[in-house]
């Protein structure tokens, strides 16, 4: 998702594909190594890539070079969590990073699983095709694509959402309205999600964790 206004958000859209193709440009990494030495996530993000505990991300699919930033910002403090930093910290050699998160974008992509209330994901299905044009609101097909697997390898600054946790969703989409969460490129999803209602929130979060 990505903040709506008029003027410059063609140049920003434009600088964050340019940068994300030059972040792919160094995508390497070998899944088969990588299975063997992500034997530690496996006790929250399974060996197929699907969390055990709906507060935990699926990453199954995700684009590798998403993953590697999520750990590097880890590292640097970028991103805030007491275990998922001391996970990171513990991959010191960059190949293993590399091999790690290979492994994961190699695997079958997350999928949804459609929750029983359809009313509220109807709802939710219209701001991520539409957004709110009223309060600024973008549409999320914009960044994360029709499908909610994001642009592509050659831009992956903008992850896959189809059939993300929809707890681990709420949780990330109002860290990202209070500010606990800031690790975004420019700002976009804190920007997005502080325009957002909470009804807003929970029907997005219903609609993309079940498509």
């Amino acid at each position: 998702m990505l903040i709506s206004v008029k003027s410059g958000i063609g140049a920003l859209i434009i600088a964050m594909f340019a940068a994300g193709a030059a972040q792919a440009a160094g995508a390497d990494g070998d899944p088969k190594a990588g299975k063997e030495k992500s034997a530690m996530c496996h006790g929250c993000h399974g060996e197929n890539g699907m969390g055990i505990a709906p507060n935990f991300p699926n990453l199954a699919g995700q684009y590798q070079k998403y993953i590697e930033r999520q750990m590097r910002d880890y590292v640097d403090g970028k991103r805030v969590d007491p275990m998922m930093t001391d996970m990171a910290k513990a991959v010191t050699e960059p190949q293993d990073l590399k091999d790690i998160t290979a492994y994961f974008a190699s695997l079958k992509r997350m999928a949804g699983k459609p929750g029983s209330d359809k009313e509220l994901a109807a709802k939710g299905k219209k701001i991520f095709f539409e957004g709110n044009p009223e309060t600024g609101v973008y549409a999320c097909k914009n960044c994360h694509g029709e499908n909610g697997y994001g642009m592509d390898a050659k831009n992956n600054l903008f992850p896959v959402i189809n059939g993300q946790a929809k707890d681990y969703l709420l949780k990330q989409m109002n860290d990202y309205k209070s500010g606990e969460r800031r690790n975004d490129p420019a700002g976009m999803m804190g920007a997005i999600a502080k325009k957002m209602t909470e009804a807003e929130i929970n029907a997005v979060v219903e609609f993309v964790s079940g498509m």
